[in-house]
C-alpha cells in the first residue's frame, strides 16, 4: 500500500452502501463493473485502505463526492508500522478469542439418525491418506483382479476396496504438503477430517502457531450480498477488532500475510452449480495472494471440476481392520452393547463387513447394531437403508440440493438403472467393467425413458455425464483405475443384482429360472439369500431351487442308489428330531462331505443325543482325525480321539451284546501309549489300517453303516454340487424370509430324497 492509500469515514460508509441499494447494484457487480476483484470492493465498504485511484472510481459510480466521504488518509509510513507488531503474539491472542467458536462449530458431529449430536473427539478415528489417486492408475482388468487376489473358489474374500498401495496418516500428509485437495467418496470422513484439523490446531496438538479457518464451502456460496473470501473470513474475526491491531489495518490480512492461518475450506463439491465459478475464482486468487498459509480443500471423488495447479491431490483410504476396531470401541464404550460383540459379529459375516470400510455405513451398523444387540437378520433391509443413506439421507440431512444432471432420473429409476448394470455384470463375472461398457448399460436404458432424446451423439454425452454423477453423488460405482469401474462394495452388488430380479423383474418366471440356473455357481450364493429375503413371498423361488437341486443328481443312478440308502438309514433312527437332519447326518459322514457338518447342524440336529447309530458313525470318522493329526502334527490329545469315541459308546450306550464284545475287542487292541506320541505312530504305522478295516467291519455287520461306495471322481463333484446346493437352500429357508408354512414343509419334508421317492410322496398327497 503506498501513500495514495484512502479510506472510507465510517459515515462516508454508510452513504456509500445507501448508493449501492440506490443504484440497484450489488459488491460483486460493482467489482465487475470497475473490471477489479471483490476484495478491494470489500475493503472499501469495511473502512479499510484501498488505491487512491480506485476510490475515486468507486465514489464516482455511486454519485458520491469522495472529499465528503474519505478519513483520514493512511500514510506508507503508517501501514509499514505492522511490520513491528509481534505476530506471534497476536496469533496466540487470536487463537484465544475464536477458540469457543471453533470448539462449537467443529466439535461435534451428527449424522444419518443420530437423536443427539456426538463430541468429535469421542468417536474420531484417524484417517489414512492413498498419495495415488485410485481412479488415475493406469491398470488393467486383469491387473485388479490379480490385485485383488480374486479367485471363483476363494469369492467370500474377494474384497473390491482392498487398498494396494501405501496408506499415509493424515496429519503427516499434510505436513508434507502445505496445499491438500482432499479427495473421497461420499461418507469417508472428510468433513470430519478437516474438522478434527481444527479442534487439534486450536488445541495446540497440531499447528500450533497457526489459527485454523473453518469454512464451509456451500455457507460462503450461499451468504448474502455474495462477500468475497477475505470479507467472508473477516466476518468470523468480528470479536477480535483491536488485538494488536493499528487502525485502518486488517488483522485477518496481517495473519494471512505473515502465513500464520491453516485455511480448511470444506465442501467444494457441494456448492450449487450457479455458485461454482464465482468459488472457484476466489479460492484461486485467495490461495495465490495468501500462498505462505496452510489450505487444505475437501471435495467428493469424481465432482471436482476445476483444477488448482499448485494443490496436492490426495485421496481418503477406506477404514482398515484396526481403523474400524477403533471406531467401533469408542462408539460403544460405556453403552450396553459391548465392542467385542459388535466386532465378533462383524468378523462372521463378511458381505456386512466389507460395507465397515465406510465410516459413514460403519456409522449406519453401529446406529443399527445398538438397537437390537445384532444387526438384522434379513440382510437386504439392512442393505437397503445403506443405499437410501447415500442416495438420499447423507444430503438430505445436511440440506444439501445438488444439481440432477439428468431430470428423468429419479432416485428409484436410479437404483433400477444400477439393478440393470448390476445383473447384466454379474452374469457375466463382471466385477470390473469398462467405462464405455458402464456408459452404453446407462445409454441402453435412459433411451426408453419418456421423452427421451435418441440422438446417438445426446445420448452417448448424457450416459457419460450420469455416470460420472452417480459416482460423484452417491459413490456407487467407483473408478477402481483409469477407465475402469465396480460397484463399490461387492456387498452392492449382489444387492442390485437380486434386486433386478425380484423387484425391476418382478419375480418373473424368466427371471426366477435364469436365477436357479446359478445354484451351483458359489459367486450367487449371496445373491439367492438376498433375493428371499425382498421377495414379498419367496415361495416359488424356493421351490424351483428345490426342483434344481434334485435334478443335479436325478440322472445318476448310483446316486440315486445312495440317497435311497441314506434314506433307509435315516427311518432307523428313533429321535425327536427332523428326517430331514438324520438324513443330513448319514449323507456327509459317508460321502465325506462336511467335517463340520453345516447341512445337519442347520437342519436342528442334537449331536449330545443318547444315539448308538450316531455315536457309531462318529466314531468310524476317526481314521480320517488320526491320519491328520499325525500329517499334521497336532497336539498328542487329538490322537485319542478313537479311543475316547470307543469308551463314550461302550459305557454310556446300551448295545447288542455281540456288537459291544467286537468293540470291545477292538479297544483292547490300542496300544498304552503313557503320552509317548512315537509309541502311537508305530502302531498306528503298522497296524492302523487293519484296525480301521475292523471296525468298518463290525459297523456294516451290526449297523449297517461305513460301506465304501467307490464313488467316481465325477460322482463325487456331483455330490459336493449337491450337498452345497441344499444347504444354501436350508439357509434361505432358514433366513428372515417369508414363506408359507406348506412350502416350507414341503420343501423340508423332501429334502434329501431320491427322486423316485419325492414322486411317490407327491402322488399320496
Amino acid at each position: 500500500m503506498s501513500g495514495r492509500s484512502l479510506c472510507c469515514s465510517p459515515e462516508g460508509i454508510q452513504k456509500a452502501k445507501k448508493a449501492l441499494i440506490r443504484c440497484s447494484l450489488t459488491q460483486k457487480a460493482l467489482a465487475e463493473e470497475l473490471e477489479v476483484t471483490r476484495q478491494p470492493i470489500g475493503k472499501f465498504f469495511t473502512g479499510k485502505a484501498v488505491d487512491r485511484n480506485l476510490f475515486v472510481q468507486i465514489c464516482d459510480r455511486l454519485d458520491l463526492e469522495w472529499e465528503e466521504t474519505v478519513a483520514e488518509p493512511v500514510s506508507e509510513a503508517e501501514v509499514n508500522q505492522d511490520n513491528r507488531i509481534d505476530i506471534d503474539a497476536i496469533v496466540q491472542a487470536i487463537r484465544q478469542k475464536i477458540k469457543p467458536l471453533i470448539q462449537e462449530r467443529c466439535g461435534t458431529m451428527r449424522v444419518l439418525d443420530m437423536t443427539q449430536p456426538i463430541g468429535l473427539n469421542e468417536i474420531y478415528t484417524s484417517v489414512n491418506i492413498l498419495e495415488k489417486i485410485t481412479a488415475r492408475q493406469r491398470l488393467g482388468i486383469d491387473e485388479l483382479l490379480l490385485l485383488q487376489q480374486y479367485s471363483s473358489e476363494d469369492f467370500d474374500h474377494f474384497g473390491l476396496s482392498r487398498i494396494t498401495q501405501k496408506r499415509v496418516p493424515g496429519l503427516e500428509a499434510l505436513e508434507k504438503y502445505p496445499k491438500l485437495m482432499i479427495l473421497g467418496k461420499p461418507g469417508a470422513g472428510k468433513t470430519t477430517f478437516l474438522k478434527h484439523l481444527a479442534i487439534q490446531c486450536i488445541g495446540g496438538k497440531f499447528q500450533a502457531e497457526r489459527v485454523p479457518i473453518f469454512v464451509t464451502l456451500k455457507d460462503f456460496a450461499e451468504a448474502a450480498n455474495k462477500p468475497g473470501l477475505l470479507e467472508y473470513i473477516s466476518q468470523q474475526f468480528s470479536n477480535c477488532r483491536g488485538v494488536g491491531a493499528r487502525q485502518g489495518v486488517s488483522l485477518e490480512d496481517e495473519l494471512l500475510k505473515h502465513g500464520k492461518a491453516l485455511v480448511l475450506l470444506d465442501g467444494l463439491d457441494e456448492v450449487r452449480e450457479e455458485d461454482n465459478s464465482h468459488v472457484f475464482k476466489e479460492i484461486k486468487e485467495f490461495s495465490d495472494n495468501f500462498q505462505n498459509n496452510h489450505f487444505v480443500i475437501s471435495c467428493r471423488i469424481a465432482a471436482q471440476e476445476y483444477t488448482f495447479e499448485k494443490f496436492t491431490e490426495v485421496e481418503v483410504a477406506d477404514f482398515d481392520d484396526e481403523q474400524i476396531a477403533t471406531f467401533v470401541t469408542n462408539w460403544f464404550k460405556d453403552k450396553f452393547v459391548k465392542p467385542e460383540t459388535f466386532i465378533k459379529r462383524l468378523e462372521e459375516n463378511n458381505r456386512i463387513k466389507q460395507l465397515a470400510a465406510s465410516p459413514l455405513l460403519l456409522t449406519l451398523l453401529c446406529l443399527a447394531f445398538e438397537e437390537s444387540g445384532d444387526f438384522p437378520a434379513n440382510r437386504s433391509e439392512l442393505y437397503k437403508e445403506g443405499l437410501d443413506a447415500l442416495l438420499k439421507k447423507w444430503d438430505a440431512k445436511r440440506g444439501i440440493q445438488r444439481y440432477q444432471i439428468y431430470k428423468k432420473l429419479s432416485v428409484q429409476r436410479k437404483e433400477d438403472l444400477l439393478s440393470k448394470i448390476a445383473l447384466t455384470t454379474f452374469e457375466r463375472s463382471d466385477y470390473f467393467f469398462k467405462q464405455k461398457a458402464a456408459e452404453q448399460y446407462i445409454t441402453e436404458y435412459i433411451r426408453n425413458l419418456p421423452d427421451a432424446n435418441t440422438d446417438p451423439e445426446i445420448l452417448q454425452l448424457e450416459s457419460e455425464v450420469v455416470l460420472r454423477s452417480i459416482e460423484a453423488q452417491h459413490g456407487l460405482l467407483v473408478e477402481r483405475a483409469k477407465g475402469i469401474y465396480s460397484f463399490s462394495h461387492l456387498t452392492f452388488h449382489e444387492y442390485f443384482t437380486a434386486r433386478e430380479i425380484v423387484i425391476v423383474q418382478q419375480s418373473s418366471e424368466e427371471a426366477l429360472q435364469n436365477l436357479v440356473s446359478h445354484i451351483i455357481e458359489k459367486p450367487w450364493q449371496e445373491v439367492f439369500l438376498l433375493g428371499v429375503g425382498m421377495s414379498p413371498s419367496a415361495d416359488i423361488l424356493l421351490q424351483l431351487m428345490k426342483k434344481h437341486v434334485d435334478a443335479i443328481v436325478v440322472g445318476d443312478e448310483k446316486l440315486q442308489k445312495f440317497l435311497q440308502w441314506v434314506n433307509q438309514r435315516s427311518l432307523s433312527v428313533q429321535l425327536q428330531c427332523k428326517p430331514s437332519a438324520i438324513r443330513a447326518f448319514y449323507l456327509e459322514h459317508d460321502c465325506e462331505l462336511d467335517s463340520f457338518r453345516i447341512l445337519s447342524r442347520a437342519l436342528e440336529l442334537d449331536f449330545e443325543v443318547n444315539n448308538h447309530d450316531l455315536a457309531l458313525t462318529l466314531a468310524c470318522d476317526v481314521d480320517k482325525h488320526l491320519t491328520l493329526s499325525i500329517a499334521d502334527g497336532y497336539e498328542f490329545n487329538l490322537f485319542l480321539t478313537l479311543a475316547i469315541d470307543l469308551a463314550r459308546i461302550l459305557f454310556g450306550l446300551t448295545l447288542e451284546p455281540k456288537m459291544k464284545q467286537a468293540l470291545q475287542q477292538l479297544k483292547a487292541q490300542l496300544p498304552y501309549v503313557d503320552h509317548d506320541i512315537e509309541i502311537f505312530k508305530q502302531w498306528w504305522k503298522i497296524k492302523g489300517q487293519s484296525w480301521i478295516k475292523q471296525l468298518k467291519a463290525v459297523m456294516i455287520k451290526y449297523r449297517n453303516i461305513g460301506y465304501d461306495w467307490q464313488f467316481s471322481q465325477h460322482q463325487k463333484e456331483l455330490l459336493k454340487q449337491y450337498y452345497d446346493s441344499n444347504t444354501l437352500l436350508v439357509e434361505c429357508l432358514n433366513s428372515d424370509c417369508y414363506v408359507s408354512r406348506e412350502a416350507r414343509q414341503e420343501i423340508e419334508d423332501t429334502l434329501l430324497l431320491p427322486i423316485a421317492e419325492i414322486k411317490h410322496r407327491q402322488q399320496q398327497s
